[in-house]
């Protein structure tokens, strides 16, 4: 009888048992536009291995990071929350050591956690960061060949080869190690494609035949901010230097756009390496039969102007500048038969909630961000239909405004106040992005548009209200104009 009635309570014993808790492999690129993909429509990179985990996954088709800039974006992604709230409002600021994020409270429940690669938040501190087991990085930008990796406060050593393939051999080499069955987090950093753009030496000349005009959009001005036209011969206009890809510089003759090709050219070719690191990480992941046991999260940390609107870089609200990569390879999110593709927007403050409510962790508190795990698995009619995009004035690269912007679905507003509570310094934008999505008409000062602009003034203080901003409390430094002058050396 004994024996019976184990037999019967066998079936709820094994549905009481803890579920298997998922690995995270989170792979971050630094300024891959959202289009750079042969998966978004491409017409010239091809990218398989990252295709393929969209292809198996999910694909966040409009996905969006609250500031277009590389330090405080990564941070917003470590934690959830806009710039202001976590206190990384530029590339020189750590991450505060005393505030959460997804890895920490990973570690806390017991994941063994790793970071190799480019951390970017502190740009002469290379030591290992809490929340990590593992670390290994640089200081500063880092080199496409030979940079000195600090490993895990060891050593520091110059770590021969191409920066994409060494951060992988070190990420392979760590996921071979023995955990006891522990769960694992590991984050990997690449550099690529972050200018100055050098592509491995079987990658130079990929697109060598390939013609890159100027975007159409940078001969559209008429309607914009004048500083949009002042921007034009600057480090960050198209007619500057190109991220040293142009020697002579400012030229604006039509010859100079060979200097743009080479550079477009070498941005795509260092996005093929990465693919290559992607398909192996994947192919490691299938040998030790952890491929279905980890969700592997392919993100951009920011996007970037190529041309569009005259501009290089990022840091405005424009769409090149604003949307990036997000793609999601899970079989416990979606069925790699049945992959989704989602509509909604999505940002950066989101990645770090969904990740732990997929890993059965402890919520983040007071976060901005909200999981999109049932968004995903069943879609969820409260979804964001609208969100703020801000960014502050550098003195370091004075080529942008302050940036306070509002999305929705349809239509962006966009406005450069002063800094000194008085009038805007720049003509504001409007564009429906839903019927021009290049942004190609400024709707801001047409008569037609009056009421929209009126709204949509309205929808963007909602949205800085939502994150705890008002126009009373939203700090930003003075705008002192476009600047000429190149950055220093030591900081591009």
């Amino acid at each position: 009888m004994k024996r019976l009635l184990l037999f019967l309570f066998l079936p709820a014993l094994a549905l009481a048992a803890p579920a298997k808790r998922p690995n995270i492999l989170f792979i971050l690129t630094d300024d891959q536009r959202w289009d750079a993909l042969s998966l978004a429509g491409h017409r010239h990179l091809r990218t398989p291995n990252i295709d393929r985990l969209g292809r198996e996954g999910v694909h966040f088709r409009n996905a969006f990071c609250t500031t277009s800039l590389c330090s405080p974006s990564r941070a917003s992604i470590l934690s959830g929350l806009y710039a202001h709230a976590h206190g990384v409002t530029n590339n020189f600021t750590e991450y505060p050591a005393a505030l959460q994020s997804f890895p920490r409270v990973l570690q806390a429940a017991g994941y063994d956690t790793a970071y190799i690669g480019k951390w970017h938040m502190g740009e002469e501190n290379d030591e290992p960061r809490p929340g990590f087991n593992w670390f290994v990085t640089h200081k500063g930008q880092g080199k496409y060949f030979d940079t000195e990796f600090n490993l895990n406060g060891r050593r520091r050593e110059v770590v021969k080869g191409y920066y994409t393939h060494v951060v992988t051999d070190l990420a392979e080499e760590w996921l071979r190690r023995p955990r006891d069955g522990k769960p694992w987090l590991l984050m990997i950093g690449h550099k690529a494609p972050h200018s100055f753009y050098f592509p491995e030496p079987k990658y130079e000349r990929t697109f060598a035949q390939v013609p890159v005009p100027y975007p159409e959009t940078a001969f559209m001005l008429d309607d914009k901010p004048a500083w949009i036209r002042e921007r034009l011969h600057t480090w960050h206009g198209i007619y500057g230097p190109l991220f040293d890809w142009r020697k002579k510089f400012p030229d604006d003759s039509p010859a100079a756009v060979k200097d743009f090709e080479a550079m477009t050219r070498a941005y795509w070719g260092t996005i093929l390496s990465v693919d290559d690191s992607v398909g192996r990480l994947h192919a490691l992941l299938r040998e030790r039969g952890e491929l279905d046991d980890t969700i592997v999260v392919y993100m951009s940390d920011n996007g970037i102007l190529n041309g569009e609107h005259g501009m290089v870089d990022k840091r405005t609200a424009h769409e090149p500048s604003i949307r990036i990569l997000q793609i999601v390879r899970f079989p416990g999110l979606t069925p790699t038969d049945r992959p989704k593709v989602i509509d909604q927007q999505v940002l950066t403050v989101d990645v770090a909630p969904s990740l732990l409510e997929l890993a059965g962790a402890p919520a983040l508190a007071g976060i901005h961000g909200r999981s999109w795990k049932r968004l995903v698995r069943e879609g969820d009619p409260s979804w964001r239909k609208s969100w703020l995009y801000h960014y502050n004035y550098e003195q370091q690269f004075p080529y942008t405004p302050n940036v306070r912007a509002v999305r929705t679905e349809s239509w962006k507003y966009s406005r450069s106040p002063h800094g000194d509570g008085g009038a805007d310094r720049h003509q504001a934008e409007l564009y429906n992005i839903e019927f021009d999505p290049e942004e190609r008409r400024n709707l801001i000062d047409h008569p037609r548009y009056a009421g929209v602009v009126a709204e949509m003034q309205r929808e963007l203080l909602t949205a800085m209200r939502e994150v705890g901003l008002t126009p009373e409390n939203d700090r930003m430094p003075l705008d002192a104009g476009i600047k000429k002058e190149l950055p220093d050396q030591k900081i591009r």
